[in-house]
C-alpha cells in the first residue's frame, strides 16, 4: 500500500520522507538536493563530501562506489523493492 499521495512529485516525496514520513507545510520544503540530504540525516547515513540528489539517494541505498551508482528511477526503486516505477512512485512505497 502506498504511503505517499498519488500524484505526488519527486520533491514532495523526499521532503516527506526528510521530514519523517510526513508532509511538510509547502513553506518548509527543500529543493531536491537538499530534502535527500536531509533524510541522509535523519537516517544516519553518512554522506562525506557528496551533496547531489543522485549521489545522496544512491548512499541512503547503500551504494557508496559511484561506478555502481544507479540513476534516480533505479535507486529508488531499489530503496522501494519495487522495479520499474518512475522515481516518486518508487519513494510513495517508503515509510521513512
Amino acid at each position: 500500500m502506498p504511503l505517499g499521495i498519488a500524484g505526488s512529485t519527486l520533491n514532495d516525496e523526499l521532503n516527506r520522507l526528510a521530514n519523517g514520513g510526513t508532509y511538510p507545510a509547502i513553506s518548509a520544503y527543500y529543493d531536491q538536493a537538499g530534502a535527500a540530504q536531509r533524510w541522509a540525516a535523519a537516517k544516519s547515513v553518512s554522506l562525506g563530501k557528496v551533496t547531489d540528489l543522485v549521489g545522496v539517494v544512491n548512499y541512503i541505498g547503500g551504494i557508496t562506489n559511484r561506478t555502481q551508482m544507479l540513476d534516480i528511477a533505479g535507486i529508488c526503486n531499489k530503496i522501494a523493492g519495487t522495479t520499474g516505477l518512475e522515481p516518486a512512485a518508487a519513494l510513495r512505497q517508503v515509510a521513512s
